[in-house]
């Protein structure tokens, strides 16, 4: 009963990044349909031109490829996201859009190598097909799936302000995890009335047991000379895991909290692993290879927006700034130029909504981020990656230094185009804006895998599409 609980609660684990039970659920049921979509789609078009459909193993090379370019269509246009997975109406849009970019892009390869991909009808009855089933799916699921079901058991050692924040974390809609006990170890520090006082438990393993916990957070304001190392040990022994709260944080929320943490938990913690070196030299080929392309392809509308930049208003195309890179090492940058050229006569601000600054054209250029392409430049020469933080003036970097713990570590990897905090974090314009985004970029500089940078690049896709942070 233990392990059937303790299984039902997991997170399951992929290269170092946590995605939650439900996510991978409905993903692996998304890919079954597409996958049958393109089986049934191919068995229409044979019996409707009378011919003989085959073995499968004859079609499975394009059924696969297009079940797969779907699936990452899906997972761009943000299918996964808690809104989706809460909303059978907003998934089915988003699904929509991600069929529609999928069927391009098979429309296109099927278009360069035709003996690889589907006819051309097959794809639409199977984009068709693909629409209608995961559509009705999504609604059957939001009818009978038990999310409380999948969430995880909680014990809370602690009743403190950090106790106080994951009870705020778990009451959330899109939480994974349930509070099924809080236990005061200090009285001095206590701020939550429904915690339980450490001495009226009684045996910790067995209170545990009683309220079917599958794992126990430490999440103590004061642990010098007040860690329950016998508790800890009891219920470590019986099989349930225990978590300190900044590793619990970072987990459920995919970000670093600055408040919970300390120099000894990134030192012992794990991450920034030796391994890392092999994603570095992935990272780079990539790097090279993409950028190179995306030059080449790239060139021409970059050309003709640096003329459209030129008649929207006076001055130069591109705009060259110096920012703050690797190592904190100086570089400078170069992007089409969206704000009027005297942007900058007080120095660096932050950008602003509706900031008078920006230019009409500019305004556009930076919704859609074609003012980022020339950028690419720089990913070529190695200054900049496609993922890593966003890089900054040196200017805002001193500042932040100065008033944001930890934020010279996440120089210890190169700035990138996108992040992990740009598809997470709307646009920051301010000094707790940045503190956020601060949160996600320590957890990239941390946890980065080939994995997440996948993750980030097809997530980017959605940023463009719906530019709600983009200023």
């Amino acid at each position: 009963m233990r392990e059937e609980g303790a299984w039902r609660n997991a997170m399951i684990r992929l290269f170092k990044h946590y995605i939650p039970q439900t996510v991978l659920l409905f993903g692996l049921c998304d890919l079954v349909l597409l996958l049958l979509a393109g089986d049934l789609a191919w068995h229409l078009r044979a019996m409707q031109i009378e011919m003989d459909p085959g073995r499968w193993i004859d079609r499975a090379l394009p059924i696969l490829g297009f079940a797969l370019v779907c699936s990452l269509s899906l997972v761009s246009v943000g299918l996964y996201s808690p809104e989706a997975l809460r909303s059978p109406r907003y998934a089915f849009a988003r699904a929509l859009v991600a069929l529609s970019l999928g069927g391009i892009c098979l429309a296109v390869v099927d278009f360069m190598l035709p003996t690889v991909g589907f006819w051309r009808s097959t794809l639409l009855y199977a984009l068709g097909l693909s629409a209608v089933m995961i559509g009705l799916a999504r609604i059957a699921l939001s009818y009978t799936f038990d999310r409380d079901r999948f969430k995880r058991r909680v014990v809370v050692l602690g009743a403190g302000t950090r106790a106080a924040r994951l009870k705020a974390l778990a009451e959330q809609a899109d939480s994974g995890f349930a509070i099924v006990g809080f236990i005061s170890m200090n009285e001095a520090h206590r701020v939550l009335p429904e915690a339980v006082p450490r001495d009226r438990v009684g045996d910790f393993g067995a209170f545990v047991t009683r309220r079917r916990a599958s794992e126990v957070v430490l999440a103590l304001e004061e642990r010098r000379n007040g860690m329950p190392l016998a508790d800890l040990l009891r219920v470590r022994t019986r099989g349930i895991p225990v978590q300190e709260v900044s590793s619990f944080l970072e987990r459920e929320t995919g970000r670093v909290d600055l408040d919970t943490l300390n120099p000894s938990w990134l030192i012992f913690s794990d991450g920034f692993s030796a391994g890392r070196r092999y994603s570095s030299i992935a990272k780079r080929t990539f790097d090279i290879v993409v950028s190179g392309l995306l030059l080449i392809v790239s060139l021409p509308v970059i050309a003709l927006f640096a003329v459209l930049v030129k008649l929207d208003s006076k001055g130069p195309a591109f705009f060259h700034q110096q920012r703050v890179g690797l190592y904190g090492r100086p570089f400078s940058v170069v992007k089409l130029r969206s704000m009027r050229t005297d942007a900058e006569k007080d120095g660096a601000q932050w950008a602003s909504v509706n900031d008078p600054r920006i230019t009409r054209l500019g305004r556009f250029i930076r919704k859609v981020r074609i003012d980022e392409l020339p950028q690419t430049w720089s990913v070529l020469k190695g200054e900049m990656s496609f993922v890593g933080p966003r890089p900054e003036v040196p200017q805002f970097v001193t500042d932040l230094e100065d008033k944001l713990p930890y934020y010279a570590e996440r120089h210890m990897v190169k700035p990138g185009i996108t992040g992990w905090a740009q598809v997470n974090y709307p646009y920051g314009a301010s000094i707790e804006d940045a503190r956020h985004k601060l949160e996600y970029d320590l957890y990239y500089a941390k946890n980065y895998t080939p994995f997440l940078d996948l993750l980030i690049l097809l997530q980017t896709l959605r940023v463009i599409l719906w530019p709600d942070g983009a200023r």
